[in-house]
C-alpha cells in the first residue's frame, strides 16, 4: 500500500489504496485485549502526559522525552508503563493489518494512528514533529 487516504464514512476511518479499503475500526479478541490493556494503563501515563515526562513519537510511539521530570523512585516504573503501551501499540497495528487480512498495510496503520494520537492529543501534552518537540 503505497498511497495511504483516510476518509471518515459514517464515523468510520477506512484506510483505502486503489481498490482496497480495511477498516481501522475493526475489532478482533486480540484488538479488544490490547486496547483494553491500552485504556487501564492511560489513567497512570496521563500524569506523565500533563508533566512533560511523556510525548506523543512522530511514529505512532510513546516516548520518555524528559525523564528529569519523573522523580527518581518512579523513574523505572514509568520507563516500563511506556514499554508496555509502545508494545501494545506495535501489537494494535499489527493486529489491525491483519483483521483487514493485509499485513503489509502495518507501517500504513501505524502512521494513520500516529497522526490520530497527535490530533486526539490534549492541549499541554508534547508532541512530536519533523524530530522537534513542541507543547500542543
Amino acid at each position: 500500500m503505497k498511497a495511504l487516504k483516510c476518509i471518515i464514512l459514517l464515523g468510520v476511518m477506512v484506510v483505502s489504496a486503489a481498490s482496497a479499503q480495511g477498516n481501522l475500526e475493526v475489532n478482533t479478541p486480540a484488538i479488544g485485549q490490547v486496547r483494553a490493556s491500552m485504556q487501564a494503563r492511560h489513567a497512570q501515563l496521563a500524569p506523565h502526559y500533563a508533566s512533560g515526562a511523556v510525548g506523543l513519537g512522530a511514529d505512532g510511539s510513546v516516548v520518555l522525552r524528559d525523564a528529569n521530570a519523573v522523580p527518581l523512585a518512579q523513574r523505572q516504573a514509568v520507563q516500563g508503563l511506556v514499554a508496555q503501551e509502545n508494545s501494545d501499540r506495535a501489537a494494535l497495528y499489527r493486529e489491525i493489518a491483519r483483521a483487514n487480512g493485509h499485513p503489509e498495510w502495518e507501517a500504513d496503520i501505524r502512521a494513520v494512528f500516529a497522526q490520530r494520537w497527535i490530533e486526539r492529543a490534549q492541549a499541554g501534552w508534547y508532541i512530536q514533529s519533523a524530530g522537534q518537540w513542541a507543547r500542543k
